[in-house]
């Protein structure tokens, strides 16, 4: 056996699957308690600036939106400009048949999906999912539920089951993989810049401080 410079199979990219946001609107996460508001918004957004920077096929999906839950999060659909959202009556996205016609539509057999409460608007599709032969990833830090053990065992369920966890940022970085791509360089570290944290603050610094570059 020889190693070789390839990535591994298990890895994302941009163009091998569908990224699938899960009803980040407000009487959602008034309830939401396992993740701060504030944070959930930033880590939704820097979820949904990198998939459509990167070109990912992606679904925005809602449930009562003008009746109960309200608008999703304008971090996301600002992504997203002129998009449809796809509204339901389903808890389980799986059961919509809107959703489940785009999924088809797409063609992806690998699926991304975060949104809220893990432990029904995520743990349903996803269970729904890999039940039918598709391989799903959930971004654990771009979901919540109404506690901390709601969350963390509805993760452990989906894990359990084949669900592959990641978090936002790891997103990202996995989509742009390489520093040398420099055709969506500035776009990522930009990303990280408005949206990644103290991870942003060092770019931030060690741009404006040493011109630092990654792929140099």
């Amino acid at each position: 056996m020889s190693a070789t410079a390839t990535p591994g199979k298990l890895l994302v990219s941009p163009k091998d699957h569908t990224l699938i946001m899960i009803d980040f609107q407000s009487q959602m996460s008034f309830a939401t308690k396992s993740i701060d508001a504030v944070l959930l918004r930033n880590n939704a957004a820097l979820v949904a600036h990198a998939a459509a920077g990167f070109g990912v096929s992606t679904i925005l999906t809602t449930v009562a939106e003008k009746t109960f839950s309200g608008p999703m999060f304008s971090e996301i659909t600002d992504a997203f400009p002129g998009q449809t959202l796809l509204d339901r009556t389903s808890m389980n996205t799986w059961e919509d048949a809107a959703v489940i016609a785009e999924i088809n539509r797409l063609g992806k057999k690998r699926l991304v999906m975060c949104g809220l409460w893990t432990s029904v608007c995520i743990v349903g599709p996803t269970l729904s999912a890999l039940d039918q032969g598709f391989e799903v990833y959930v971004i654990a830090d771009a979901c919540g539920d109404v506690s901390d053990e709601a969350h963390e065992r509805a993760m452990d369920r989906m894990v359990q089951a084949g669900v592959r966890p990641m978090t936002s940022l790891q997103y990202m970085l996995e989509l742009q993989r390489d520093w040398a791509r420099t055709e969506t360089y500035d776009m990522t570290t930009g990303i990280a810049k408005k949206f990644g944290g103290a991870y942003g603050l060092g770019i931030i610094y060690a741009k404006s401080m040493f011109g630092a570059s990654e792929g140099h």
